[in-house]
């Protein structure tokens, strides 16, 4: 199988998130993108690299196609397999998904799939983690798009549709049946599902909030399906630049990564970064960390419960 994932000998799975690059066409910005991507990838040796959606910036590129194919460059040079999910902006310029899609494949270490035709959007897929003996499917991940804009005329961002989440729940089944048991697994896409309000409004949090949570108008019950199925332990999005926050809601941790792209907004005094992700064999959990570009690690982000909110944002 072409880039087969498994665990390591130590019984490690390790992922690098990289979200929101918003490359343009190469230039200045986008060059510090592209560094920290390589250095992160070169001090974390990651089994994995998943790019979270806003690849580009669609409508500063010249030539979408041609950015995207630079991007893929860079992750030929970090030399680790690599898979992807599409966000608002990825689409705007001269590329359709489908288009940037075929670009995608045509790296020899990438693992994106457009998926089924029948499912809304492009890039809903799953990926299995063997066990580090090969024997046999140990974790899940799954990539789903989140889409772009509202379809309909109340506005806002688009929502994860419901062939989408009747195509999760038959894949989990699927897999769990399989083995006779649910498997660890996780969850990329780029758009907030509503719960990020709800965790961050209710429950204790790890890491910042510094603007809002730009999910959807509607919820399509996504979340709810996660938590019926029992397989997924994590979901990861970007989408907001300068949130980095994550919290466990009814038990499965809701986070965010960390803003990589220096080619689009930020914020003084938060550095670029990654998040990264690593999932021990045989078990419900993983471990979580942000690697910035000035070469910090955080392991434990700024706690944050629901008290503190109400008198520090009033």
């Amino acid at each position: 199988m072409k880039n087969e994932l498994r665990f390591r000998e130590d019984g490690c799975f390790k992922i690098v998130q990289f979200t929101d690059i918003h490359w343009h066409n190469g230039e200045s910005a986008d060059q510090k993108s592209a560094a920290l991507m390589e250095n992160v990838a070169k001090a974390e040796k990651p089994d994995l690299i998943v790019l979270t959606g806003d690849i580009l910036s669609g409508g500063g590129c010249n030539n979408a196609a041609e950015s995207l194919r630079q991007i893929v460059e860079i992750l030929e040079r970090c030399g680790f397999p690599w898979a992807a999910v599409f966000g608002n902006h990825d689409d705007e310029g001269t590329a359709n998904r489908h288009e940037l899609m075929e670009v995608m494949q045509e790296s020899n270490l990438s693992l994106a799939e457009p998926g089924p035709e029948e499912v809304p959007g492009v890039g809903n897929y799953v990926l299995t983690v063997q066990s580090s003996d090969k024997t046999n499917p140990a974790a899940l991940l799954y990539f789903v798009d989140s889409g772009s804009y509202a379809p309909t005329d109340i506005g806002g961002y688009d929502w994860i549709r419901r062939a989408q989440i009747e195509w999760f729940l038959s894949e989990s089944a699927r897999q769990t049946a399989s083995v006779g048991h649910p498997l660890p697994a996780l969850a990329f896409f780029h758009i907030p599902i509503p719960e990020y309000h709800e965790v961050w409004d209710f429950h204790t949090c790890y890491g910042v909030k510094y603007e809002d949570v730009c999910a959807p108008h509607i919820n399509t019950g996504f979340f709810a399906a996660l938590h019926e199925a029992g397989d997924v332990m994590g979901t990861f999005v970007g989408h907001e630049h300068i949130n980095d926050f994550w919290g466990d809601l009814h038990g499965i941790r809701l986070c965010y990564g960390r803003t990589t792209g220096y080619n689009t907004y930020g914020k003084d005094g938060f550095p670029r970064g990654a998040r990264v992700i690593q999932l021990p064999e045989g078990e419900r959990q993983f471990e979580t960390w942000l690697h910035l570009d000035n070469d910090t690690i955080v392991h434990e982000q700024q706690k944050h419960t629901p008290l503190q909110r109400t008198f520090t944002e009033d």
